[in-house]
């Protein structure tokens, strides 16, 4: 458990993913389990959990799909969902957290994966890898189930910062586009901006003049730019990256895993009614079945750190094994494209061109 990672990386090629075990609701038992589920698919994976030893080792040493690919860190204080980004910035340095992104930093690792705290994992972050040259604000980017030929659509930003100028906007859309390429390999991404309407006279003055630095560093060979779009748009296949500010962004994330639990829930109760309805489910429980997994928010689970000197995937706080599993599927797909150094150098193409 304690083998050298460098070492395993240059022997066998592996993707090593350094692992927050102590973030989520659920605690180590589904960060351990959602790891076992992510090595029994990809032997490929190496795991460096961050955590308290003793409680690590003896989850780890439960599954055996994790014999000979685990290291544990031990790390004794643990970051709280309650704890404020400024205070644990001053003292989390002997977190779990701070750990698993330390690892990263150092190039031990390729990507850092936590359910933990999102403000927190932001700031701790931006302090050890820092912002990609050019950045102004990172952007925290979700993938959306929609009508889209991959059937996700990207969404960002979802609450890395409530705030965006016109340069912020553009900035989102470019790592947007290379997320869209090497997360879902769209080779031509569709762009559009969320506003109140698509009518160009609608909306804040900064959403307009992003519509015009968008639309001037246009590439009509790398993206094509729809120009505004809805609320309604997000699930449709009218684009296949939304950028928006990080507090309207948030708010439509929330609003929408909420609708998809209601629907599961008005859905049960309909079936469960009468004796016929409930023969009416047992008849459409495969459809049923298909249904859930499609809007199931645990299998797409996983906000991606977009404008940083590394790659960091934000699972869901509430993550379950499957939910995990998920964040790390996304996380193994990114390192294995090099996203970092592809959304860096489509950043300082851009900057180039605006300088120009």
């Amino acid at each position: 458990m304690t083998q050298d990672i460098q070492g395993n990386q240059t022997t066998n090629n592996r993707i090593v993913l350094s692992v927050d075990a102590m973030g989520g609701d659920l605690g180590p038992p589904a960060v351990v389990a959602g790891i076992a589920r992510s090595a029994a698919k990809n032997p490929n994976l190496y795991f460096i959990l961050h955590g308290p030893e003793d409680v690590l080792k003896r989850l780890v040493l439960r599954r055996r799909r994790l014999k000979n690919c685990v290291k544990i860190v031990n790390s004794t204080d643990i970051i709280n969902m309650s704890d404020k980004p400024s205070q644990v910035v001053r003292s989390g340095k002997n977190s779990s957290m701070w750990s698993a992104l330390e690892y990263v930093k150092s190039g031990e690792a390729d990507v850092c994966v936590s359910c933990g705290n999102t403000g927190a994992l932001m700031a701790i972050s931006m302090i050890r890898l820092r912002k990609l040259e050019g950045i102004n604000r990172p952007a925290i980017a979700v993938l959306w189930p929609s009508r889209s030929k991959v059937g996700f659509n990207i969404v960002l930003d979802v609450g890395a910062d409530i705030k965006a100028e016109a340069n912020d906007l553009l900035q989102y859309a470019l790592m947007g586009i290379s997320y869209a390429r090497n997360g879902l390999n769209i080779e031509k991404p569709k762009v559009g901006l969320l506003n109140v309407g698509t009518e160009e006279h609608k909306g804040r003055a900064e959403l307009h003049r992003a519509h015009e630095l968008i639309e001037k560093n246009c590439d009509p060979s790398s993206f094509e730019f729809v120009g505004f779009v809805e609320g309604g748009d997000i699930t449709s296949d009218k684009a296949d990256v939304i950028v928006t500010d990080g507090f309207t962004g948030n708010v439509a994330l929330k609003t929408g895993e909420g609708t998809a639990a209601l629907i599961g829930n008005l859905l049960r109760e309909a079936f469960a009614y009468t004796p016929l309805s409930r023969l009416a489910s047992i008849l459409a429980v495969t459809s049923l079945r298909r249904l859930r997994k499609r809007i199931d928010p645990r299998r797409v689970n996983g906000g991606v750190f977009l404008g940083l000197n590394g790659t960091v995937v934000k699972s869901h706080g509430s993550a379950d094994a499957t939910g995990v599993a998920a964040a790390i599927k996304l996380a193994v797909q990114l390192a294995e494209n090099n996203f970092s150094k592809k959304i860096a150098a489509r950043v300082a193409s851009a900057n180039t061109m605006q300088q120009n």
